[in-house]
């Protein structure tokens, strides 16, 4: 599989100018005006170890990026009587993901600038270990709350530099990557969802052994970071790419008048005002609206089953094949994504699974149960396109890391309400057909947002013009 990834996917190298120079203004620049590099000037090998190493990080980072999640989803009930929970508390808990990686996810930019990716997604894994350890043994409402802040907090940083480290480390295999990342990333949320309630039963039935049981993958999570803490600098396919155009760059401006040369600064990219791109908020808001689905139901799907006479047990297992659908979609989307112009119809038939599996969870809830959670972990593969897009919109490193902080961090605002007011729905009007109104209701500008956000487009070229 890594030897397909190798030959896919490879790049014309862009270069980019600063906004408002006459150069972004109509600059033309071909294969063949990019100078080599200065005779005598070392390209640094690509160390295959250190490869090796991150391809390993992040998929044991991915899988860790939501069992903390799916694994309350499954023992909320006992979790909610255990700690004296009321439906109104308990949606809020449900909306705490969102709201901490918000938070904490516009933050990841700049604490990678200032320690290196791979010393903050370490520092995330740690803090996603030391939360998982701890919430369960709080005792109170308030301290679990707390703890699970903690925990989010590691995945938070985790989400928004994930796409910055397979741009940087792989640019030529983004689609491939980030394809890898989402499939670890949904096998980890179908497996704490499938076995959360099997190894509590076999713990002795204690839901706080059965979630701090995932405490442990978190912890291996950690290692493959450790090397990479004090490596600081660019990956080396970046720096072979900041190598080629480290010299005079010649453009013909406007397509007349005489060559001009244009000097580049290796690492002084210009400043990217995100704002001004209508596809980054296309795409924050995609974001917000299939978060917003996707925490419902990791969240409530499993007590939609149970309240309609499905057993706990087998409820989880329905979470678990949601989740499970993204194993071999999310490795599928990206690829599939990269080779269209545009990405529309695959948000259009995502979309349109998510309303059948919500018409399906109100009509017949218990009888086609089954067919309900394979439709809606179709729909919830809209999570692995929006990081594709995420690499795809940006045309550099640091254009990747800015929308995708942007992108999520004002996506996860979003989303904040939409668990929450499923809990007050539900509680107050004492069934799921509110809810169920609303999950549909949202689907809908989520389809409209996520063709806008597919064009072919790039966010520096936006907010330049």
């Amino acid at each position: 599989m890594m030897g397909g990834m190798a030959s896919e996917e490879t790049r014309t190298l862009k270069s980019t100018t600063p906004p408002g120079s006459a150069t972004a203004r109509g600059s033309a620049i071909t294969r063949d005006s990019v100078a080599a590099p200065e005779e005598g000037a070392a390209v640094p090998a690509t160390r295959a170890w250190a490869v090796r190493l991150v391809v390993v990080g992040i998929v044991l980072s991915a899988l860790n990026l939501r069992p903390a999640i799916t694994s309350l989803g499954a023992l909320l009930e006992e979790v909610r009587e255990g700690l004296g929970m009321s439906g109104s508390v308990a949606g809020l808990l449900t909306s705490v993901p969102p709201l901490c990686f918000a938070v904490f996810g516009v933050m990841a930019p700049r604490l990678a600038r200032r320690f290196g990716a791979g010393a903050v997604v370490c520092a995330g894994m740690v803090a996603i270990t030391a939360g998982l350890l701890i919430r369960p043994y709080t005792g109170s409402t308030a301290g679990f709350l707390a703890a699970s802040a903690l925990t989010l907090m590691g995945i938070a940083v985790s989400n928004v530099l994930m796409p910055v480290i397979v741009k940087r480390w792989f640019p030529d295999r983004v689609g491939s990557m980030t394809g890898l990342y989402s499939m670890a990333l949904a096998l980890g949320t179908a497996a704490a969802a499938a076995v959360t309630v099997p190894v509590t039963e076999a713990l002795g039935g204690s839901w706080q052994s059965g979630l701090t049981v995932w405490a442990g993958l978190a912890a291996a999570a950690v290692l493959p970071w450790i090397p990479l803490v004090r490596d600081r600098g660019a990956a080396p396919a970046e720096r072979e790419a900041a190598q080629r155009v480290s010299g005079h760059v010649h453009a013909r401006v406007d397509g007349a008048g005489p060559v001009r040369q244009v000097h580049t600064r290796v690492g002084q990219p210009p400043t990217l005002r995100i704002t001004r791109s209508r596809t980054a908020w296309a795409l924050a808001v995609f974001f917000g609206l299939q978060a917003t689905a996707a925490y419902i139901t990791m969240g409530w799907m499993a007590q939609i089953f149970r309240d309609a006479g499905v057993s706990a047990g087998t409820a989880g297992l329905l979470l678990a094949v949601t989740m499970v659908m993204g194993v071999p979609l999310a490795f599928v989307i990206p690829r599939v994504a990269t080779r269209l112009p545009h990405q529309g119809p695959i948000v259009i038939a995502l979309g349109a699974c998510g309303l059948a599996g919500y018409a399906g969870l109100y009509l017949a809830p218990a009888a086609g149960a089954w067919a309900w959670a394979v439709l809606l972990g179709v729909s919830n593969c809209a999570f692995p396109l929006a990081l594709t897009l995420v690499g795809m919109r940006a045309r550099t490193g640091a254009g990747v890391a800015q929308l995708s902080a942007f992108a999520q961090s004002t996506g996860y605002l979003i989303s904040i309400p939409g668990p929450l007011l499923v809990g007050v729905l539900y509680q107050h009007s004492g069934g799921w057909g509110l809810p169920i109104a609303l999950m549909v209701g949202l689907m809908v500008p989520q389809m409209a947002v996520g063709v806008l956000a597919g064009r072919d487009r790039t966010v520096e070229d936006e907010a330049a013009s």
